[in-house]
């Protein structure tokens, strides 16, 4: 797969062909774990808190089904209580239930009817649960469904590794990068896969160095720093005139 990814870049992006040449291999591929309705459980499990706690909390949603991840009818059936117990927040529990109940009741398809789908089709049917948002749906469908096509230009990590690989002084927008993304296809997953492995090569000082103009792309502007006012530092404008009101 990685010389038939390097061939590809090497035509249509030499940015991607050179992180590709440096990585030992590609290690996206579809996973042969757990069910789609598990990988949706774990996802709002660690919405906005860390991998170690998250890990934790699942840790115990396990041991309280004897070991096993729970069905859907399983989960459905827990009290706020008991997910309380495992950890879970009430917007959590909520979003869980919500997702058990698309799966009993047919709104989210099964896991072969969902392979059999295209991108969109499956992204439609999990967004409409709780909780689910796009991006999540997209790491499902890199990571769980090996699609090869996926571009996540929203995920910070990718437009951050874009910004180290092509030289840019600030992060490309989402909409930007979406378009850029076009000249990956086939293999845009691939793309962004190389992206977060050009954050890790940044990081090691081993990410090679733009030659060339760096693409037109438009980017955020830096956020100013805030700039912290000392006592002597005249005030202007209407805080002045209130200032001087107040003396």
């Amino acid at each position: 797969m990685k010389a038939r990814l390097l061939r590809h870049f090497e035509t249509s992006d030499p940015v991607v062909a050179s992180i590709v040449s440096l990585w030992a291999r590609y290690e996206l591929r579809k996973s042969a774990r757990g069910s789609v309705f598990e990988a949706l459980a774990r996802s709002i499990a660690s919405q906005q808190i860390s991998g170690a706690v998250a890990r934790k909390m699942i840790e115990r949603l396990i041991a309280q089904h004897d070991g096993q991840f729970p069905s859907p009818a399983q989960l459905a059936a827990a009290t706020p209580a008991q997910l309380r117990g495992a950890g879970f927040s009430f917007a959590k529990i909520a979003a869980l239930q919500d997702l058990a109940a698309h799966c009993l009741d047919g709104r989210l398809p099964d896991d072969a009817a969902l392979a059999a789908m295209d991108d969109e089709a499956i992204i439609e049917h999990c967004i409409a649960v709780r909780g689910i948002g796009r991006w999540t749906v997209q790491m499902l469908l890199m990571f769980h469904f090996g699609r090869q096509d996926v571009m996540p230009a929203d995920d910070f990590g990718v437009r951050k590794g874009f910004q180290l690989a092509y030289g840019l002084k600030g992060m490309p927008k989402p909409k930007a990068l979406l378009a850029y993304g076009e000249r990956w296809k086939p293999y845009r997953s691939a793309g962004a896969w190389y992206m977060w492995r050009a954050m890790e090569l940044h990081q090691q000082g081993k990410l090679p160095k733009r030659t060339g103009r760096a693409p037109r792309i438009e980017v955020e502007a830096p956020k100013a720093k805030a700039v912290k006012r000392s006592k002597s530092t005249p005030v202007k404008g209407k805080a002045a005139a209130a200032k001087k009101r107040r003396i």
